[in-house]
């Protein structure tokens, strides 16, 4: 979602498969104006030329505490590079020989690959493949589970003879499959009632007339826009044939209802970072926001009783993928798989499980993870004992459970994932026409 303060996403898109640089440039500015392991025992390169591994991504998971582990136990220099996602998308598309490992999010995969940014993953020299569960590699944790519209990342794993992506197995990949999680928003229950998960919980509420002026949303167009795509929709103003796939002349309607109660007054602000998404509701500025996990966990730290929806009608889902730069060779190519492989070796799955994300081959975590930490972050249990962040500060109470219940339940009830469309260009028009 040291905490995630700036996940903000955005990306560019593809009107055909094969983009142009020069088309992708133009894309990725136009955004970037908008928004500025291993196995059980590290492997240690020999003393040769020493290796400087080089990661580019956002600030979810480029921590320092997660630099410092990783050389700790891998055994070469990493250096990350963090940005703003329109940003980063920008510069890993121009230019791959700038990094090494490319992470963010599963909407990003189409425009670097079609780009040549990136290349495929070979599966037998990931180490805990076979432990990454089903959510990537079937689109369900089981039978039941909704597989959400949209760049749900099954649809984008793996890599067919002529180059293209799907969900067809094969034996190599696009990227892997690691941190994820499901996002809504927040409400602070001194000014609303709180609701029931999955049965009166609304994206509706985002464009109830009783909170005008109380209202946040992000300011990402991949991200904010589904946001209000599912509230106008929940709130039976408009109705969209594909929500993952918005037609120009349904983003018309959208926008025409939004620039109507943006008028009216309705939002308070939009928020560009996760501290400042925090400060909208502390200072009162907003009761209600869309937000992402540790924000509310940093509220309720501070006694601000905030609760995380689990709205009926489904979550907005994203999927953390870390990808391979298509100039990455020899020595530097192996140190990237270590570091790959070190993703899924327990300890990092346990770190960013204390922000309320997941991992996707949760197992091998638990043993990372105290008794109550597990109970609470991935089966929905109440936690007997107070549960800190990895900040340090009390990010849980105890007796509290997760909203939204367990991992499997959450993760069941995705109504839409984080989304590059066919007519992102055009919402990205109508976007900043709405928010400027």
């Amino acid at each position: 979602m040291a905490s995630s303060s700036n996940k903000n996403s955005d990306t560019s898109t593809l009107e055909t498969p094969a983009l142009s640089r020069r088309k992708l440039l133009q894309q990725t500015s136009a955004a970037s104006a908008g928004l500025m392991a291993a196995t059980s025992a590290p492997y240690v390169f020999a003393k040769k030329t020493p290796i400087t591994l080089r990661v580019m991504g956002t600030h979810v998971t480029l921590q320092e505490e997660l630099r410092q582990k990783a050389m700790s136990d891998l055994g070469f220099e990493i250096i990350f590079e963090a940005k703003g996602s329109a940003a980063v998308m920008q510069k890993a598309a121009m230019f791959p020989e700038s990094f090494d490992l490319y992470e963010q999010w599963s909407n990003s995969i189409n425009v670097l690959w079609h780009s040549g940014s990136i290349k495929a993953i070979d599966k037998q020299r990931l180490a805990h493949w076979d432990e990454i569960n089903s959510l990537t590699k079937t689109g369900q944790l089981n039978p039941q589970a909704k597989f959400g519209a949209g760049d749900a990342p099954y649809k984008l794993l793996h890599v067919q003879k002529n180059g293209e992506l799907s969900s067809t197995p094969s034996n190599q990949v696009s990227f892997l499959p690691y941190v994820h999680n499901v996002d809504s928003f927040g409400y602070n229950t001194n000014h609303i009632a709180a609701g029931k998960p999955y049965e009166t919980e609304s994206w509706a509420w985002l464009l109830d007339d009783e909170y005008r002026g109380k209202v946040g949303v992000v300011n990402a167009p991949t991200i904010g826009l589904f946001d209000m795509a599912l509230a106008a929709q929940a709130k039976n103003l408009m109705q969209f044939k594909d929500i993952g796939n918005i037609t120009r002349e349904e983003l018309d309607q959208l926008f025409a209802i939004l620039d109507e109660k943006k008028q009216q007054g309705h939002f308070s602000g939009f928020w560009t970072s996760v501290p400042e998404s925090v400060e909208f509701m502390k200072s009162g500025r907003v009761i209600i926001e869309s937000m992402f996990s540790p924000a509310v966990s940093a509220l309720n730290g501070q006694n601000i009783p905030v609760i995380y929806a689990a709205p009926k009608e489904g979550y907005r889902g994203w999927h953390g993928v870390m990808c391979l730069s298509s100039a990455t060779t020899d020595r530097q190519e192996d140190a990237a798989y270590d570091y790959m492989n070190w993703w899924l070796s327990g300890w990092p799955g346990a770190f960013i499980a204390r922000q309320g994300y997941y991992i996707s081959n949760p197992q091998r975590s638990q043993e990372y993870l105290s008794k109550n930490e597990w109970e609470y972050w991935y089966n929905g249990h109440a936690t007997q004992e107070i549960l800190k962040g990895t900040d340090g500060n009390i990010a849980v109470r105890a007796g509290e459970v997760r909203t939204g219940g367990s991992y499997e339940q959450r993760l069941s009830n995705v109504a839409v994932w984080n989304t590059v469309m066919p007519t992102y260009d055009y919402s990205l028009q109508k976007w900043y026409e709405f928010i400027s």
